[in-house]
């Protein structure tokens, strides 16, 4: 039996003691489903290592200080002054939140929460201003030419002479792309700048700056501690930020670089790879009002992650989460999706976008929808939220031919019905009392053969019967979940036409 990826993970790194396993993502705008396969990489590999008893911690970086790069096409034009800011010192974009950073984390950390998933949470800019990289910041002003040397070694980037791996905030402007340091004193903990907007400062190693990306990974895997680290594909590229980082991480700090998982991307079926600067993205809040959590862990977890994965949230998504509710796919991919007490459901997820639709917003009559087709209605809490879910993919995603209305009365449509369709529905009327789905379901065929009629065009009398359309869902499956008086009613009604 093949072994899980997240399983041959947490077994290499088993025997190297206590593990940091961590993940990290900057909130520079909506957090999407493509995000999401690093945390969830991360927290499989974490649930791996807890399974075989090693003393393992969840970390999350978010990486509040990272500057604001462009104005990104969701943002309002007069957020251009905040361009080359620290992403938690401008102010929120829709006024609701204490910063821009935090109007982005606060959803993504509540759907983490319904994710089952709980990391300990570092803020870098807090990080910076606490002192935290203090240190780091020191070591590499110190040894800058050697940093400098093996981004040429690696990456084969030549850098100005006058290069420096910390970038300071302008005291004046605010941004931190605009300055140049031009001095440091290490025991005072200061960096002398000059900025383009024509300011002279002095900046303090407490917050007054940051570490250039490829010198800011490599410095909080020692600070951290960090020991195992998923990461997209563009990172891992040759002479990329991994490979500078193990490096720096190495000879600069002298810190084992982290034992690297690498993912592909999420693409968004027809629109390509996920990314929040593009506006290409189903954000985890939307995606969780649609699939259960359980699921939406297993979209990820069940595929290796170099193994790019094509989303499509409309009918292919039914399949995903019936494979899921089966356990049709592999048992441990299953277990390591699981979230709290909620499991697999009985209920196929196709049976529940009929009953959902049959039942509209009524809780009680949707589970004596479910409770006609001879499903276990106990576990209310799990019904009503998949009938949650359902209502927002028929809302969001579900293809128009998906979608009918029970009527409440005979639709008028129906004397357009040829007459000989019309008297079978009569003659089913009088087949289906007591029967299960299945059995009228074939009875639907048997009246068809026995009357010489197409049995597709019956098919589409009983919808018209029922929905006002040619099309609905399973027959016998729909009939089922009706009161029985009231399908043996309609139908009676139909015929009489």
């Amino acid at each position: 039996m093949t072994i899980h990826w997240a399983d041959v993970a947490a077994e290499k790194l088993a025997g190297r003691g206590p593990q940091t396993v961590a993940t990290g993502i900057t909130p520079s705008g909506q957090i999407h489903l493509g995000n999401m396969r690093e945390v969830m990489t991360a927290d499989a590999v974490f649930r791996a290592l807890i399974d075989r008893g090693v003393g393992a911690r969840l970390i999350y970086i978010a990486d509040t200080f990272d500057p604001l790069r462009r104005l990104y096409p969701f943002l309002p034009k007069s957020f251009e002054e905040h361009v080359g800011k620290p992403l938690s010192e401008i102010p929120c974009p829709e006024g609701c939140c204490e910063s821009y950073a935090d109007h982005f984390l606060r959803p993504f950390f509540d759907s983490l929460e319904r994710l089952g998933i709980r990391p300990e949470v570092y803020r870098a800019d807090r990080m910076y201003k606490e002192g935290l990289y203090v240190d780091a910041i020191k070591t590499a002003l110190e040894k800058r030419d050697e940093i400098a040397r093996i981004l040429k070694e690696v990456s084969g980037r030549d850098l100005a002479a006058d290069w420096c791996p910390l970038d300071v905030i302008c005291q004046s402007c605010g941004r931190l792309n605009t300055t140049k340091v031009v001095g440091f004193d290490l025991e005072r903990e200061t960096a002398e700048y000059v900025c383009r907007c024509g300011h002279r400062g002095t900046a303090s190693m407490r917050g007054g700056g940051k570490l250039a990306w490829r010198v800011d990974w490599p410095a909080r895997w020692s600070i951290l501690k960090v020991t195992m680290e998923p990461f997209g594909k563009d990172h891992a590229t040759a002479g990329g930020s991994y490979d500078t980082g193990k490096r720096i991480s190495e000879e600069v700090y002298d810190y084992p670089a982290p034992y690297p998982v690498v993912y592909e991307w999420i693409h968004l079926k027809g629109k390509g790879a996920m990314h929040s600067s593009t506006g290409v993205v189903v954000t985890i809040r939307d995606m969780l009002d649609v699939v259960p959590p359980e699921v939406l862990r297993y979209l990820i977890i069940r595929s290796k992650p170099e193994k790019h994965i094509e989303f499509d949230p409309g009918l292919p998504l039914l399949t995903l989460i019936e494979e899921y509710d089966r356990r049709a796919g592999e048992e441990r991919a299953i277990e390591l999706s699981k979230v709290g007490a909620e499991g697999p459901s009985a209920i196929p997820y196709r049976h529940m976008v009929t009953a959902v639709q049959i039942a509209g917003d009524d809780a009680e009559k949707l589970l004596a929808v479910l409770d006609r087709s001879g499903y276990d209605t106990t576990g209310v809490d799990q019904i009503l939220s998949r009938a949650a879910n359902v209502r927002a993919w028929l809302d969001r995603y579900a293809p128009p031919f998906v979608k009918f209305q029970l009527q409440e009365t005979l639709p008028s449509k129906v004397k357009n019905v040829d007459p000989e369709l019309r008297e079978a529905l009569g003659v089913l009327a009088g087949r289906i009392y007591g029967k299960s789905a299945e059995e009228i379901h074939n009875d639907v065929y048997a009246i068809a053969k026995e009357r010489g009629l197409d049995v597709k065009k019956l098919f589409q009398a009983i919808y018209v019967a029922f929905l006002g359309q040619k099309q609905g869902p399973k027959v016998g499956w729909f009939l089922a979940s009706l009161d029985g008086e009231f399908v043996r009613e309609r139908l009676k009604a139909a015929s009489a036409e």
